[in-house]
């Protein structure tokens, strides 16, 4: 998920600075092939690391957050564009993914799912 992640959130960090339109559509586009890459293999990972009875838990657990903070964003951008800090929002968005993919990948890298560590113990 890092490695898709990464140059989506650099895609959309470059975009806030292109001066160029299209410079700026091709990188919006490149960023949206590769935003959404991860789902599958995030919730399969998640639901893999669980026990059954926890897997109603850590749906929503993953989820909820990540609804509010799509929810509360508008009115975090909308306040920075009224100021005049028009190319902030993306550059915060960019630099906050960034921050949770690494630490992603730092707390979880040993985290192997069950099937996992009977084929490739650590």
């Amino acid at each position: 998920m890092v490695f898709t992640h990464i140059p989506s959130s650099l895609c959309l960090i470059a975009a806030a600075l292109v001066p160029n339109l299209e410079a700026v559509l091709v990188l919006l586009l490149l960023r949206a092939t590769l935003s959404q890459m991860d789902v599958p293999t995030r919730t399969s990972y998640v639901m893999a690391v669980v026990t059954p009875g926890e897997r109603t838990a850590a749906a929503s657990f993953t989820a909820v957050p990540r609804s509010l903070a799509a929810a509360a964003s508008p009115v975090l951008a909308g306040a920075l564009y009224t100021a005049g800090y028009d190319a902030w929002p993306f550059i915060i968005c960019g630099v906050l993914k960034i921050s949770y993919d690494i630490f992603l990948l730092r707390g979880f890298r040993h985290l192997r799912p069950p099937e996992e560590q009977r084929r490739y113990p650590s």
